[in-house]
């Protein structure tokens, strides 16, 4: 069977393994699921027990959880390379450490903006409190990334990789909170701008969207939540 990513709306993370997936070229299926809505249904528990997307249904029917153990996944299987390095090499060990860089201290450092955002019941003053604090802590790690850079046209090396990926799901939201102008990190800028309008992400980010694009072919189709929780869940 095609592996299923399980990948959420609105502005979810997930984006970037659609994209990697159509770089990938192989064939998949995807699930669209609202974070905002559905994914808080009691029943998704039995595909992701905490409740986050993304979650792949591997090739083997196994619900697989965690970006960084999804990617782990697509890069055991790129074997001609085309989203990844061969292990042993500094490519990939650098590949390595932006993907954690960028799923754990540049993530996390939106989480309180989150947070302010989705409360249930409104409270003015820790709201505020919670945006000044995970803007400036968004500002630090964008910093962090901008000296990481080399000006390279991709995060590493000279094409397009998990790497990039993991960014274009999640560096969006910078502007979706209203942090700061992206501006202020120009290397970061000139390379979102390419990663950004790369044909995968387009297609990733207009199938997020809810529309039905023309992509590369290897997307088979969309499964439902419904099926998918019914014939995988635990």
């Amino acid at each position: 069977m095609e592996p299923i990513l399980v990948y959420g709306y609105p502005s979810g993370t997930s984006m970037g393994l659609v994209a990697a997936l159509e770089w990938l070229g192989q064939p998949y299926k995807l699930c669209r699921v609202d974070m905002l809505g559905e994914m808080r249904e009691p029943a998704y528990t039995r595909i992701n027990a905490r409740v986050e997307t993304p979650v792949l249904i591997t090739d083997q029917g196994r619900p697989l959880t965690e970006t960084i153990a999804i990617a782990a996944y697509l890069e055991a299987r790129d074997k001609e390379r085309r989203i990844s390095f061969d292990p042993l090499s500094p490519e990939a060990d650098r590949m390595h450490q932006f993907m954690g860089f960028l799923n754990t201290g540049f993530t996390g450092a939106f989480s309180p903006l989150w947070v302010a955002l989705e409360m249930p019941e409104p409270d003015p003053e820790f709201e505020a409190a919670l945006r000044r604090f995970g803007r400036k802590a968004v500002a630090e790690r964008h910093d962090k990334l901008e000296a990481m850079l080399d000006g390279g046209r991709w995060l590493v090396g000279d094409k397009h990789t998990l790497a990039d990926g993991l960014l274009a799901g999640v560096a969006r939201w910078l502007e979706f909170h209203e942090v700061a102008e992206l501006a202020r990190w120009p290397k970061l800028q000139a390379l979102r701008q390419r990663v950004e309008a790369d044909p995968a992400v387009v297609y990733a980010t207009t199938l997020e969207n809810g529309e039905t694009p023309a992509g590369s072919g290897a997307l088979k189709g969309h499964v439902s939540l419904a099926e998918v929780i019914e014939r995988y869940g635990a």
